[in-house]
Order: structure tokens, then C-alpha cells, then sequence
């Protein structure tokens, strides 16, 4: 069995390493097994918005922490020797202590989301959450989220980069290990904010209209990861599903049994 020890540093082995790192989250112990018993699966990742859906709570922090970290664990239980990384928002009013919580409960990294709020506040968000992972004696792997450009509204959108640019460097300066931008971004907003913080260090989300994966390789980035994407995906295949019963058809010819 291997330690959470051993899976934090494969985790940051993996984000180091040139090939880009592909996480297709999982939101409960199901999609985990799913995902987990795919070939070519490296780590597992959890959507906050994903696991708060599934259990009736909109997004936004509004899941109580501890059912964010009881659905982590049965991540992390049906994982077995994979790494698992966890979205978890904001920290929920305690960035520190959600990540010892979720150490505790076998996570070796984790998103944190800056919510644009001021630079020296998310600083010291980050900073808590670098100082439990220390004290818990592992190398967590601390993706500091910035939502630069998902809160962009109508700003220019070189104020935008640049914004995105300074935050990041912040975040890494304290402690982070590397840098989440999501929203839609173009090859040239990402060739320039790998230049800006570093090969392997910036990680996206896979969203409609992302640059290829490919382009993402050459450029330099760590890691693309699919949010709540993967989820709505499946939730297509059921709504199909269920249309397609009720216009008096039934199970697709290509269904597998996964379950």
C-alpha cells in the first residue's frame, strides 16, 4: 500500500514532469472507480461544484466542509495507490485547517481559490494552507486558483493577464506549488503566462473551445483538468437517456457495464 507520502510526491512528480498531466474529475466513489480503473489514469481530481451538486447544494462554498471532506475520502478509499487532488473552494473560511482535513483524509493536493479577493488576504490563504501541509509532513501539492479571468467582466483584457500574472507570482512566492487559471483562454494568453511563472507551473481547465491539448504540451503546461465538465457530460448521456425512453427507445447499443 502506499503512503499518502509517496502519493504526494508522485503528484508532484507528475505536475513536474514534460508530459502533460490529464485529470478527468470524479465527484463520487463511483466516477472515481470509473476513471480510476481507466488505462492511462495518473491521479484523480474532485470538482467542488461537482461533489456540491451531487449532494443538492448549489456552488460557492455553501456544502458544509465536512461533506466536502467525507466525499474526498471515499475518493481517496476507491483511488487506492492513485494521488488524489481535491477542489477545495475557498478553504471555508479556514484554508489551513481544510487542508490538514483533507491530509488527514488522504489528499496529496488540492485547488484553492482566491475569489479575486485583496492580493494580501489571498496570500495569506495560501500561506495557512502551505504551513499545514508542512506540519502534516507532507508534500502537498497546492494549487493556488486565481479567478482573474473568470471575473474578468468587461476589463481589458492585457489588465486582466496582467493581473492574473501578478497573483500567480504571489501565490508561488508563498509557497504554492503551482498556478490554476481556468476560463477560455487563447494560445497566446497561455504562451505568455507560462513565460511569466514558469514551465509547469500553470494549469487550465479543459472548457468548450480550449486550445488542444497538444498546444497545451508545447507551451509548457502542467496540467489540464475538467471541473465540473466531466460531470455535466455524464449528465447529458442520462438526459439523452431518459429522452430517448420516453420517445419510445431504450439503452444505447454502446452502453458498457462499468457498475
Amino acid at each position: 500500500m502506499v503512503s499518502t507520502a509517496e502519493k504526494a510526491t508522485r503528484l508532484q512528480e507528475l505536475h513536474a514532469a514534460p508530459e502533460l498531466l490529464l485529470v478527468v474529475n470524479v465527484w463520487d466513489a463511483i466516477t472515481a472507480k470509473v476513471v480510476a480503473e481507466t488505462p492511462g489514469t495518473q491521479a484523480l481530481a474532485t470538482p467542488s461544484h461537482g461533489i456540491a451538486a451531487a449532494r443538492g447544494y448549489p456552488d460557492g462554498e455553501v456544502i458544509p466542509r465536512d461533506e466536502m471532506i467525507s466525499e474526498v475520502a471515499l475518493v481517496v478509499r476507491v483511488a487506492g495507490d492513485l494521488p488524489v487532488t481535491a477542489d477545495l473552494e475557498a478553504g471555508y473560511g479556514d484554508p489551513g485547517g481544510t487542508v490538514a482535513r483533507a491530509i488527514e483524509v488522504g489528499a496529496v493536493g488540492c485547488n484553492l481559490e482566491d475569489q479575486m479577493k485583496p492580493l494580501a488576504e489571498s496570500v495569506k490563504a495560501v500561506e495557512a494552507a502551505v504551513a499545514a501541509a508542512q506540519s502534516a509532513g507532507v508534500d502537498f501539492v497546492l494549487n493556488a486558483r486565481t479567478d482573474a479571468f473568470l471575473r474578468a467582466g468587461d476589463r481589458d483584457p492585457e489588465e486582466v493577464l496582467a493581473d492574473a500574472i501578478a497573483r500567480g507570482r504571489a501565490y508561488l512566492d508563498a509557497g504554492a506549488s503551482n498556478v490554476f487559471v481556468p476560463g477560455k483562454l487563447d494560445e497566446s494568453q497561455v504562451g505568455r503566462l507560462v513565460e511569466a511563472l514558469g514551465e509547469r507551473k500553470v494549469n487550465l481547465i479543459g472548457v468548450p473551445g480550449s486550445i488542444p491539448l497538444a498546444t497545451a504540451q508545447k507551451l509548457g503546461v502542467s496540467r489540464v483538468s475538467y471541473g465540473p465538465f466531466s460531470q455535466n457530460v455524464a449528465l447529458t448521456a442520462l438526459a439523452k437517456l431518459t429522452e430517448d425512453v420516453y420517445a419510445g427507445g431504450g439503452l444505447p447499443a454502446d452502453m458498457r457495464k462499468l457498475n
